[in-house]
Order: C-alpha cells, then structure tokens, then sequence
C-alpha cells in the first residue's frame, strides 16, 4: 500500500486536487458556468448558510458526475443498529462487557455498515438532539457500497484491526491508537485485512470540535497541526453490476442503487472535511502538587449542547502519563455523576480495574450510578509508597462521556452475550477502614 498523503490542521480552509488533473480547482470562483475538464461543482453544507463565520461549514466537490444521479432509496435490512431506545427495560446497574466478539469470515462476513451494533445511546435524530454508541465487528471490506450518516457525525476508534477509509475528499488509513471523524453527509467505504473491532460515538445536531483551553492557554491537549485530512483521489469506473450507496436516515438505513463509484471527486475545497487523529500526539495536562484531576483535562474532542460548558459528548482518553501527586490517592477517585460515561479500552490495563475490564470490551456507569476503582486497586494505592510513576504504560482507554441518560438497547443486554453479570462484585470484597479513636 502506497503512503497516504495528508494537510495538517483542524477546521482549516483547505483545497486540493488530484495531480493527475492539475487546474481542476475554478479559478476565483465556486461554480463557473463551464467547469475545468468537465466537471460538475457541487456544495456539501455541514451547517446552515446563516451560521457566523467561525462555525460556518462546507466544502465544493468537483466531480465526474453529480450525486443526485442514482435510482430510488428503498428501505434495506437494520440489522443491530437502532434507535429505538425503549426496546429494553431501564437498567441503573453498573454495567460491563466482555470483548466483543467477531465472527470469522467462513460463518459470516460482515462489513462495516452490516457489523455496526447499537449498544445505547439517547435522543432523537429527527429533532437533531442525542448521540449513539455503537460496536462495529466486521471481518469483510466493503465492496461496490458505501454509506453516508444523514442523522450525524461519526466518531470511530478502530480497536482491532486497521480501517482504510476512502471518501469522497480523499483516502484514510486509521490503525489501532488513532481516531477519525466521518462528518454527517460524507460518503465513505471501509476496507479491513482481517477481523477488525471498535467503537463509534454518533452524534445529532453538532460537530466535534477542539475543547476550549481557558488557563491552560494557548497550546495543550489535542493541538490542531495533528490533525490529518486526506488529498483528493477519484477513481472514474463503471460499475456494470451497480454500485449501492446507503444513507442512515432518521435512524433507519436505506439503500440507492447508481452505476458509477461515488469516489469521482477530482477536486474539492472547503473546512468541511473528514479527518484523523493519532492519540499518541495528545499533550497531557495533569496534577503536579495533589488531589487527582478531573477527567476533563484529557478531552481530545468536544460536540457542545446549546448549554455553556455541557456537552452532547466528549471523547476523553487516559493515555500513558507520568503520576506525581504527593499525599494523594492517584487512581480515578469514586464517583457518582451527572453525565454518563462509557468506557473502552483499545489496549493494555486500565489502571483502576485491571482485571476484568479488558480490551474490545466496555462498561456503562449511568447517570448517578456509583463506580470507582475497584477493592484491590484501593488497597494498593492506599498502601503505594508516592514516589514518581509512570501511569497506564502500554494502555490507551477512553471515555465516551454524555449529558444524556442513555438507555441500553437488547443487543447489549442479550443479544450479544457479552455482559459481565459478574461486574459489581470488583466492589464487594471493599471494606471498612472507619475508626473513630484514630484520625
């Protein structure tokens, strides 16, 4: 596979084309009455025209043909993906999961959109307002199909497997220890080189942007030069069987049938873009005197409710890190919270629970539902002897966290046969220190 080429920078104003045709981008204009090479100019609008500038988002796609050329859409098969959020019974508990399991090739091939499973989420796409979890396992690349989200953006961490992620800006290639984010409207294929697994985070009615820094400054957390957007490629072919586009429309997939790849974009400009991230390049904030942080300092991205500092969802992570704090129990400290949080875990130990809490798998702590470390990680750092320590090397987890109470749907409570029923008694064996003739 040849190198993939990349522009560096989050929300810029980017132009590109593909060298085989150079001069395809119009010259001082968006849509000349006769475009370079024949090509025809087309707007894709992440955000009302009327929007203030800075949160203004679009990009001009010139392309071979148009994408309004493809037959009716027709209803297709769900599969797990839903938004049906009152399918199951409500569930407070403390709620984890086992890997999540991909079947092999020979018993069953799943793409990308064909292995995507709702695990929860909450809202209503119609209305723009709420956010999904889901679980992809797929061990098939997709081949003459290609997706695009109307309800929201797409936020995807690769666990297992590299993805190599072609859309209509250009080529991704996103391993293991990377994210991208496939904006709402965007039509992309995914290629896999084996059984590959990981998580999305779906957001309606906003982008993901840059959390703000307020005194930390001007430099810190995820910087914008690490983001990566991809160059225009197009591929100009024929496809005599059909090519199937599928849109995720409020909440339901359908499926359009056009004989040309989608992939026909010589040219593009604009800030509206897909991108990735390599999480190694996160700057991490922490304690250097006491006490043990909030987990907002490791905010990677942000989608913003219309409410001041509250958010639809962060994408947090707890990346390796060097632990100082004197006089301070280092690991997460227990919590019950206003927001919820689900976790994973792309590789190694995540410090508060080593055991049980595993890579490709997750856990649900709800809305005021209690969590905290577990029995064994509290006596040993209650015990630790505080000399500097290198924290969660070799482990990479995150954290989906979410204003809404998001409900869990069947898949995560049966269907899949991954729940650990077996999750709250990390928290049995903790015990009493309490003694009130010794301070």
């Amino acid at each position: 596979m040849a190198q993939l080429k990349y522009m560096p920078g989050f929300g810029n104003e980017c132009v590109s084309e593909d060298p085989r045709c150079p001069g395809a981008l119009p010259e001082g204009q968006n849509n000349p009455q006769v475009c370079p090479y024949g090509l025809y100019a087309e707007q894709l609008s992440g955000s009302a025209f009327t929007c203030p500038r800075s949160t203004n988002k679009r990009s001009w796609l010139y392309r071979i043909l148009p994408s309004v050329c493809h037959k009716p859409f027709k209803p297709m098969d769900q599969g797990h993906l839903t938004h049906n959020w009152d399918e199951a019974e409500a569930d407070p508990n403390q709620l984890r999961w086992k890997p999540f399991e991909i079947p092999r090739a020979s018993e069953k091939k799943l793409d990308f959109v064909s292995g995507l499973h709702t695990l929860c989420g909450a809202g209503e796409p119609k209305s723009r307002n709420g956010i999904a979890i889901h679980i992809f396992t797929c061990n098939t690349s997709m081949i003459n199909r290609c997706f695009y989200n109307s309800d929201g953006d797409f936020l995807i961490v690769p666990q297992q497997g590299k993805l190599l992620i072609t859309t209509e800006f250009g080529k991704l290639l996103v391993e293991p220890n990377e994210i991208c984010v496939i904006q709402q409207g965007m039509r992309f294929s995914v290629e896999v080189f084996g059984e590959t697994r990981g998580y999305v985070l779906e957001v309606y009615g906003a982008h993901f942007e840059l959390p703000d820094l307020g005194p930390i400054g001007a430099n810190g957390l995820a910087n914008p030069r690490d983001f990566l957007v991809p160059v225009a490629w197009y591929e100009d072919c024929q496809v005599a069987g059909g090519y199937t586009v599928i849109s995720k429309y409020q909440g339901k997939l359908f499926s359009a049938q056009q004989d040309f790849s989608p992939f026909n974009v010589v040219a593009w400009h604009g800030n509206y873009t897909p991108y990735k991230y390599n999480l190694d390049n996160f700057m991490v904030i922490n304690s250097v005197a006491f006490d043990h942080a909030d987990p907002s300092i490791f905010t990677v991205l942000t989608a913003k409710s219309t409410r001041p500092g509250v958010a639809l969802a962060d994408f947090v992570i707890f990346p390796p890190r060097w632990g100082v704090a004197n006089n301070t129990f280092r690991p997460p400290y227990y919590h019950r919270n206003c927001m919820s949080e689900f976790m994973g875990l792309i590789q190694g130990r995540y410090e508060a629970k080593e055991e049980g809490f595993q890579p490709g798998g997750g856990s649900l702590h709800s809305m005021m539902t209690p969590h905290g470390p577990d029995a064994e990680c509290f006596e040993k750092a209650s015990k630790a002897r505080l000399a500097p320590e290198r924290v969660a090397e070799g482990t990479m987890a995150f954290m989906f966290e979410s204003s809404f109470s998001m409900a869990v749907t069947t898949w995560g409570l049966k269907t899949s046969n991954c729940l650990d029923k077996t999750y709250y008694k990390c928290w049995e064996l903790l015990k009493s220190h309490f003694n009130p003739s010794c301070k």
